[in-house]
């Protein structure tokens, strides 16, 4: 069965790439958000594997939702993942610190980058 993820990012043409690329490896992109609130009503009714959360979402916090996902069991079983166009070192302790499985940037996404971090490759 193929991974269900959501994505989350403020960039629609960025939520676009990405779904096709993801969706191009096998994984299966069950829905695309923009902003905290979509992104709990999604985790809640799609039930993905994994979210993916772009550090900065706008005017709101990536690590905010992930905190949210894992507090209030909106993403309960899904795996979090951060993501964004800088470099993770800039945002280690912060990625440590959270409920987050781990990070990728933006230019390593992929389905082996996805199951590297969740121990499925």
């Amino acid at each position: 069965m193929p991974l269900r993820c959501l994505l989350v990012d403020d960039n629609a043409a960025f939520l676009r790439e990405a779904s096709l690329l993801l969706r191009r490896e096998g994984v299966a992109v069950v829905g695309t958000a923009s902003n905290t609130d979509d992104a709990l009503r999604q985790a809640r009714a799609l039930r993905p594997d994994v979210v993916l959360v772009d550090i900065g979402l706008g005017d709101e916090s990536g690590f905010d939702l992930a905190t949210l996902l894992a507090r209030d069991g909106a993403g309960e079983n899904a795996e979090v993942i951060m993501i964004s166009a800088s470099a993770g070192t800039d945002y280690a302790e912060l990625i440590a610190a959270g409920p987050a499985a781990g990070f990728l940037t933006k230019s390593e996404l992929s389905a082996n980058g996805i199951g590297r971090i969740l121990g499925r490759s």
